[in-house]
């Protein structure tokens, strides 16, 4: 009587959200085809809270006994099919294959599974749902959905017919499925398999980390050992393809057992949901504060911000260029698994080596993507063969990919070698990575390739005190320009900032970077400054946070500016030798500039304020690569003086708008429109 409530309660149920139409719809498809199947599978929409309300039984062997709730519905769908005759070949009720699909899953923590804790439940064979970052997928290879038996004995009644129909289950192996060691019920004769009626289903592989381990690609430790493991998740039919690599989803699945060279935990998934994280409501009353202060001038903000940042690594005041170009890189960053479009890559020219790495790995655990690439492993995907036997290959992310919506800190250029650097070189040009698979080498007939989007802005350095550059100085080199002869020039070329941090501070270049680091020794937890105190690490990351979900727009005056000044740079940097020396890229790398400058300033509208903090910028990283040129900038531009109290703040403020009329005249004077421009310019 129970079972017979609960075929009820599954009929209304299907009637109710439709499901029941679409199982015609879909019998139609089966019924018209003119192919023969042994097995016809069904997809079910299952919104549990639905259910449960419906009927608290049903409802609960759904959540906890889901292969047993399958069978109910198998028997009404078996039942609708006859009663309707909507499929003429079916013959009995096991060629019906019910696959139910979960909305959602109670938001109860006996529900959830967590990657972290141990030790995991793979025994209950009911639903979890688990939450993961991508680290690893395999190519799409087939597996056996269902196939029919038939006795060998042809005398027996069972040689016919579709009495012996056996179909995949969660957790099920191949060979679960389909071999040779089958023995008929009624005369133990061996089965044998029809092939011609074997239904073939498509399947991947995906491995999954959680958001936790993220620590260890950040270089952080917090003094507290731990360690992480990848989980598998199998991916089948309609699920294939659904997940990419670097993206973090919700993933409704059985845990099961499968037992390769050693035994594992996998997932065998059920539905699969993107995240989306929230997008923070504001930024700390301090922030607030002095944003309000600072309302008067749209420049002090950004350059207080830049001043007082990261304080536990580097005394205040020292590194403000460099510090505002991490905080500008930073705030182009996104936690959603959407396209990053405006990346801003940064390559640092210093002696500070152990300083700018410090920096730098400080920066990048202020987003949930900084990823800090470990020299012993692969920036880009690599392939392996699959641990699981199924003939498919793996590809591992590499931590370009992992590092999707953020930043991946490569550490030294001198640490990687020519063909890195080549490979890098192409990547941040086309912003996409292609994977190749020979198939000779992996068991396949054909060779396959597979290209992935690389999101992400890359921060590098180089180490000018090195003893092989040294031995290898230009002398020909052009006024403002860098000797980076280190440095692959196609690969200095992508690079849409390059900075030169080659000293503490204009005035005092070493004492109090000296100081600082003698006081964090001592204190190591010690905050030394004020600054320190009213804006914290958390604080610099609520801001960011917030800084980077804006939406911006260009204002007209920002939006000439940027375009008259790429047109008049383009124009003076352009022999007849080697043509421009500005990229193809050099326009998108201006926007980027003047889009972070603006969510920076926690505004909506790019300004022209904005648009020459880029200008002078990319002005001052082409004059490192190629030499000084008409439109002359310093190379300390941006910050002129030492940021010691508002009358420094008010003297920037008015150099700033001398660069600006200086940069007005500029393109006036080279622009478009200009006499020196071609009628084909």
């Amino acid at each position: 009587m129970s079972n017979l409530k609960m075929k009820e309660a599954a009929l209304i149920y299907l009637d109710r959200s439709g499901g029941l139409q679409k199982f015609i719809d879909d019998c139609k498809y089966y019924n018209d085809s003119k192919q023969s199947y042994a097995v016809y599978r069904f997809n079910i929409l299952i919104n549990p809270s639905d259910i449960v309300e419906l009927d608290a039984e049903l409802g609960n062997h759904i959540l906890h006994e889901p292969l047993k709730a399958a069978q109910v519905f198998q028997s009404v769908c078996f039942t609708a099919v006859k009663t309707l005759s909507l499929i003429g070949q079916l013959q009995t009720e096991t060629q019906i294959n019910i696959v139910l699909k979960l909305t959602h899953l109670p938001p109860l923590r006996s529900y959830s599974l967590d990657l972290c804790e141990f030790p995991l439940d793979y025994a209950s064979q009911r639903f979890y749902m688990m939450q993961g970052i991508v680290i690893a997928m395999t190519t799409v290879t087939k597996y056996t959905q269902g196939a029919r038996f038939l006795c060998s004995d042809e005398a027996c009644p069972l040689s016919k017919g579709f009495q012996y129909i056996r179909v995949h289950v969660p957790g099920a192996t191949e060979s679960a499925t389909v071999r040779n060691d089958f023995l008929c019920d009624l005369c133990s004769s061996s089965l044998q398999e029809d092939r011609k009626f074997r239904v073939l289903g498509d399947k991947q592989i995906v491995e999954i980390i959680t958001a936790k381990a993220f620590h260890a690609f950040q270089g952080y430790s917090n003094n507290q050992p731990f360690r992480f493991q990848s989980l598998t998740i199998f991916l089948r039919d309609e699920s294939v393809s659904k997940m990419n690599i670097g993206n973090e989803y919700k993933i409704i699945g059985i845990p099961t057992c499968v037992k390769t060279s050693q035994t594992a935990v996998c997932i065998e998934a059920n539905s699969i949901i993107s995240c989306n994280p929230k997008v923070p409501s504001g930024i700390s009353d301090n922030f607030r504060y002095l944003l309000s202060l600072t309302s008067s001038s749209c420049w002090k903000f950004t350059a207080i911000l830049a001043n007082i940042f990261a304080s536990q690594i580097v005394p205040p005041g020292t590194y403000n260029l460099l510090k505002l170009c991490l905080l500008m890189s930073l705030v182009q960053t996104s936690d959603r698994n959407k396209e990053l479009k405006d990346c801003l890559d940064i390559l640092i020219i210093t002696s500070d080596t152990l300083l700018v790495d410090r920096l730098l790995n400080f920066s990048i655990n202020l987003v949930p993507r900084g990823i800090r690439h470990p020299v012993s492993t692969e920036i880009f995907p690599t392939l392996s063969r699959n641990k699981y036997g199924t003939g498919a290959v793996s590809i591992q992310a590499g931590s370009a990919l992992l590092a999707k919506g953020g930043i991946c800190f490569i550490g030294d250029l001198a640490s990687h070698k020519k063909d890195k650097l080549e490979q890098l070189q192409s990547v941040v040009e086309s912003r996409s990575i292609t994977v190749y698979i020979p198939g000779k080498k992996f068991g396949d007939d054909v060779n396959q390739q597979m290209t992935f989007p690389v999101q992400c802005s890359f921060w590098s350095f180089v180490d000018m005190d090195s003893s092989s550059r040294k031995n290898m100085q230009k002398t020909n080199t052009l006024i403002g320009q860098m000797d980076c002869s280190l440095i692959p020039a196609n690969l200095l070329e992508a690079f849409g900032l390059l900075i030169n941090c080659n000293e503490s501070s204009p005035c005092h270049p070493l004492l109090s970077t000296v100081q600082h680091t003698l006081k964090k020794a001592i204190d190591p937890e010690g905050q030394l400054y004020v600054a320190s105190k009213k804006f914290t690490t958390d604080d610099f990351e609520k801001l960011l946070a917030f800084a980077k979900n804006l939406n911006v727009e260009f204002s007209l005056e920002a939006e000439r500016m940027i375009h008259g000044y790429y047109l008049a740079s383009r124009r003076i940097r352009t022999d007849s030798v080697s043509g421009s020396k500005l990229s193809s890229s050099a326009l998108k790398y201006l926007v980027s500039l003047a889009e972070a400058h603006a969510r920076l300033n926690l505004r909506n509208k790019v300004l022209k304020e904005d648009a020459l903090i880029a200008v002078l910028l990319f002005e001052t990283s082409l004059t490192l690569k190629y030499g000084a040129t008409v439109f002359c900038v310093a190379p300390n531009a941006v910050f002129p003086f030492e940021l010691y109290d508002e009358e420094y703040l008010e003297q920037r403020d008015i150099y700033l708008i001398q660069c600006q009329q200086q940069l007005q005249q500029f393109i006036a004077t080279y622009g478009p429109g200009t006499a020196i421009f071609t009628s084909d310019e």
